[in-house]
C-alpha cells in the first residue's frame, strides 16, 4: 500500500507471502492515478517516497530516479531503520484502519481479487471518511 502524508490510500495491491517488498513497489507506483490539482497539469508522480531497509536496492533507486521521485530509504548495514519512524507511522495508522474491518481483519474470501476487491472498498471508506471531516 502506498499512502499520502496523511494516511490516505493512494495505491493498493494484494500479493502472495512469497513475494518480496522490493518487487511489489514498482507496480504500486505504476498504478498511482493522476491528481488533479487546482492550479497546473495534473501530477502524475508523489514529490518523494519513504521506505525502509525492504526497498533498498540498485533496480528501485534507478527505477525512483528515472521516475522523478525523490526517496528515502534506509541503506541495509549502514542506517537504522529508527529515523524513518516519524514517517513510518503514518504506513502503521492506515493499516491499522483497514484492520478495523472485520472483512479484512481475517481473509474468508478464497479467492484472491474478491478479497483485493473488499480492500479497495475499505480503502475508499477510509478515504470518505478522511474527506468528509
Amino acid at each position: 500500500m502506498l499512502t499520502e502524508r496523511t494516511g490516505l490510500p493512494i495505491s493498493l495491491a494484494i500479493s502472495g507471502a512469497n513475494l518480496h517488498d522490493s518487487q511489489a513497489l514498482i507496480p504500486l507506483v505504476e498504478a498511482i492515478q493522476p491528481i488533479r490539482s487546482r492550479r497546473g497539469p495534473r501530477r502524475r508522480r508523489p514529490g518523494k517516497l519513504h521506505g525502509d531497509k525492504a526497498y533498498d536496492h540498485r533496480f528501485i533507486r534507478s527505477y525512483l530516479r528515472r521516475r522523478q521521485i525523490t526517496h528515502r530509504i534506509a541503506r541495509r548495514g549502514i542506517e537504522s531503520s529508527t529515523r524513518l519512524g516519524r514517517h513510518r507511522w503514518v504506513i502503521e495508522r492506515t493499516v491499522a484502519w483497514l484492520g478495523g474491518f472485520r472483512r479484512l481483519h481475517r481473509r474468508y474470501e478464497r479467492k484472491g481479487t474478491h478479497f483485493a476487491a473488499f480492500a479497495t472498498i475499505a480503502a475508499a471508506l477510509i478515504c470518505h471518511r478522511r474527506l468528509a471531516k
